[in-house]
């Protein structure tokens, strides 16, 4: 009997970013002080882009496979291949952000406002081992979409999960926020994570294998009412909704982002996002496809769930990084209407498949390039978080306002923007795929594209709010300053527009590369 390979070259990408972060922390270990960070950044952004070009290379030059490799334990097909380009272009500029001074505290051990912290800041401590943590997430969002099977998946969730609950609590400022938000984002990740798992057990139970085909293949001829079943999708869908930020399993995001220290909430909110709904579609579509009539009325209704809290709630938030994450919750709704669209055995599929990953794209880009402009906005205790504080932006800062205005605008859906042809992309694959079943199910997605278009009108109230209280308000006499942008940051903020306005005045192109990656489906 051959013995089973391991495909190294299809896996290399992800390869390539464990393997810096390893060498990252051994950097850590045995570097000295003064040389760790001028170590870092150039294994970190090496390693990403390194990462990037083999998924080039795959694609270019292989193709995408059409088996599963590593012993049947991860997929790198084309919905894979794509979100990890995604994912490495994202944490590349995340990275930019990370590098910007003064986000991260000097020394992690030190108590909240000691001499021990005062005495780290004056050495001029760095906080170095933020690079190879952050590899280690990028790694494991890397692998929790592309994994074949469900003990994989847990095992990408985890890796993804566990840096990011660190990196949370290491904010400069505002530490004891900062702290809470790691301590919550812990408690509740870890509960997101045992439901997983045991949903996981019951799932074993029931098909006798934690390969998502071969669930797949058991749903073909079991009892679709089984206890053991419907259990174990229930915890499954907990802990997948959890990382998307669907309700009502949404409460972490607003409190996580806020204390956050800004280029980590960036990262969250774009990378975690798309590996999260990589690894919910994959799920569905591969391992559970065949119960799909069971759990669509369940979908349903946490798609307009989540869409009503996130816009309805926005409305009332006074901190800009609380808004922007009630906006992501509303996000992760308009892209579970692409779920839904996605599973309806028609020849739809990969047009929605193909939508949600344009969307992902477009909104991820535009999520990074807002929180940008928010790490420069600045009061003398860092960041200016209270909106009030932005009253009068346009008037001290017109270009930085404007930048900020225009990114507002797209995550409103306006037309010439990159976000008007997320939305409409994937309400145009929800009412296709309505029509193409014939049934009342043509009524429920319909009815959900209204409600999704109702949330939009709502949520773009919030956005015009702000782009008001900039442009139209006084400034006050001690209002922010606008700090002095990095490099990093410049590059960031100048990828981010280009994106969301080449995008929304040309999105052909990038609607071709999403529908290529979609043409295959998923490996089952």
């Amino acid at each position: 009997m051959q013995a089973p390979t391991i495909e190294y070259g299809t896996l290399a990408p992800m390869l390539l970013v464990f393997g810096a972060a390893v060498l990252g922390v051994l950097v850590e270990a045995f570097a000295p002080r003064y040389l760790r960070k001028v170590m870092q950044i150039p294994l970190t952004l090496v390693s990403l882009g390194g990462a990037f070009a083999l998924v080039l290379v795959q694609v270019i030059m292989r193709g995408a496979p059409t088996e599963a490799v590593a012993m049947g334990a991860v997929a790198v097909d084309g919905p894979a291949l794509f979100i990890w380009g995604v994912i490495l272009v994202l944490s590349f500029v995340c990275v930019l952000l990370v590098n910007d001074e003064g986000h991260f505290v000097a020394s992690a051990a030190a108590v909240p406002g000691s001499a021990d912290e005062e005495e780290a800041e004056t050495a001029g401590g760095a906080h170095t081992e933020i690079y190879p943590l952050l590899l280690f997430a990028v790694g494991g969002m890397m692998l929790f979409p592309a994994a074949h099977d469900l003990l994989t998946m847990f095992v990408g969730l985890e890796v993804m999960s566990l840096p990011l609950y660190l990196m949370c609590g290491l904010a400069r400022r505002r530490r004891l926020l900062s702290q809470e938000s790691s301590m919550k984002y812990f408690l509740l990740g870890a509960f997101s994570s045992a439901f997983f798992l045991y949903g996981t057990a019951m799932l074993y139970g029931y098909a006798g294998t934690v390969s998502l085909p071969g669930i797949n293949k058991a749903l073909a001829g079991g009892a679709l009412l089984d206890p053991l079943l419907l259990i174990g999708f229930a915890m499954l869908g907990v802990g997948l909704l959890f990382k998307i930020g669907a309700a009502p399993f949404q409460a972490w995001k607003p409190d996580v982002y806020q204390g956050a220290p800004t280029p980590i909430t960036a990262l969250m909110a774009s990378g975690t996002l798309v590996a999260a709904m990589g690894a919910v579609l994959r799920v569905f579509w591969v391992g559970l496809g065949n119960l799909d009539w069971n759990w669509r009325p369940v979908m349903w209704a946490v798609a307009a769930l989540t869409m009503i809290v996130g816009a309805v709630l926005a409305i009332t938030q006074t901190d800009i990084k609380r808004m922007l994450a009630y906006s992501s919750i509303a996000h992760a709704g308009f892209l579970l209407i692409g779920v839904m669209a996605t599973f309806d055995k028609s020849q739809q599929n990969a047009g929605s498949l193909s939508a949600i990953l344009f969307y992902l794209l477009v909104y991820s880009f535009t999520t990074v390039g807002a929180f940008a402009i928010v790490t420069m906005v600045r009061d003398p205790g860092g960041e200016a978080g209270h909106l009030s504080r932005w009253a009068g932006l346009g008037k001290r800062s017109p270009l930085l306002a404007g930048v900020f205005a225009f990114f507002l605008l797209a995550f409103a859906g306006i037309p010439l923007t990159s976000g008007f042809f997320g939305k409409y992309a994937v309400f145009a694959a929800a009412l296709a795929s309505g029509s193409e079943t014939g049934d009342s199910l043509g009524g429920w997605m319909t009815g959900l594209v209204v409600l999704g278009v109702v949330a939009s009108a709502v949520a773009a109230f919030f956005y015009v709010r702000v782009i008001v209280l900039m442009f139209f308000s006084e400034p006050a006499a001690d209002g922010p300053s606008i700090a002095e942008p990095s490099m990093g940051t410049v590059a960031v903020i100048a990828v981010a527009a280009l994106v969301t306005v080449g995008v929304g005045l040309f999105p052909q192109p990038m609607l071709d590369v999403a529908h290529q990656a979609a043409a295959n489906l998923f490996i089952r």
